[in-house]
């Protein structure tokens, strides 16, 4: 509630934990190059406010969300709760690890950045799915769609540039 004259605006703006919310054209471009519609069940990592679950409920069947703070967590389900948004399990893990029993994910969202898909989330992915993340690499960010191919491999098509913070392994003992 801090910054909510600046809600409109296209910044990052400081949610708990020392985290940001992204800036809402980064998360248009991605959930557009994501493409998911009411047929399909995504896996989110990094719930962050909530914020991006919500804009993923309206558009997909189910939304399966991981964050490594409680916090983060605890305070999205009492937003996405408020909201009457119900399409949406959030949960405190190390989300690099994914939600193996409500695997396959049609698609899966990144919310931070790694040098490439962490392979326990690639076997998460259904066939024919699609991964959207940013990726760093030779000391730039992009945002990048992979899309899983019959063969197994993942064929990357570059999106945008991108600016999110890398993701960390294993779940916040604190906060």
């Amino acid at each position: 509630r801090q910054f909510a004259d600046s809600a409109w605006e296209n910044v990052e703006l400081p949610i708990d934990c020392g985290q940001t919310l992204t800036r809402p054209v980064t998360v248009g471009v991605m959930v557009q190059a994501l493409d998911p519609n009411r047929e399909h069940t995504v896996l989110e990592i990094g719930s962050g406010s909530g914020y991006v679950s919500a804009v993923l409920a309206r558009l997909a069947r189910r939304v399966y969300s991981i964050d490594r703070y409680r916090t983060l967590v605890e305070r999205a389900k009492l937003s996405l709760d408020q909201l009457g948004i119900s399409r949406v399990e959030l949960r405190h893990a190390d989300g690099l690890l994914g939600w193996p029993e409500a695997a396959p994910f049609d698609r899966i969202l990144l919310m931070g950045s790694a040098p490439e898909l962490p392979a326990e989330l690639a076997r998460q992915l259904a066939p024919n799915g699609v991964a959207v993340m940013p990726v760093d690499r030779d000391g730039e960010q992009l945002i990048v769609r992979l899309e899983l191919q019959p063969d197994g491999t993942l064929r990357e098509t570059p999106v945008d540039k991108g600016r999110l913070a890398p993701l960390q392994p294993g779940a916040a003992r604190e906060l």
